[in-house]
């Protein structure tokens, strides 16, 4: 994986995924929680940025470990 995620690398793991199946950010290794994404993308600088849009609860477990946090 790059150390940079680029919109064509997120695009390619995505693709093959079922296109109604909700997405959230894992935040913070320490006290993990997932975060919804927000929905509009904003380009500036030669970057794209997608907005966190509130916290829905804890990360799962499953997660973590997936992860490699737990």
């Amino acid at each position: 994986m790059p150390l940079h995620l680029t919109v064509g690398h997120l695009l390619r793991q995505l693709q093959d995924l079922d296109p109604s199946l909700p997405i959230r950010l894992a935040i913070n290794p320490d006290f993990p929680f997932a975060h919804y994404v927000g929905t509009e993308v904003v380009v500036r600088d030669g970057k794209a940025f997608i907005a966190e849009d509130g916290q829905e609860d804890y990360l799962p477990t499953t997660v973590s470990y997936a992860l490699v946090w737990a």
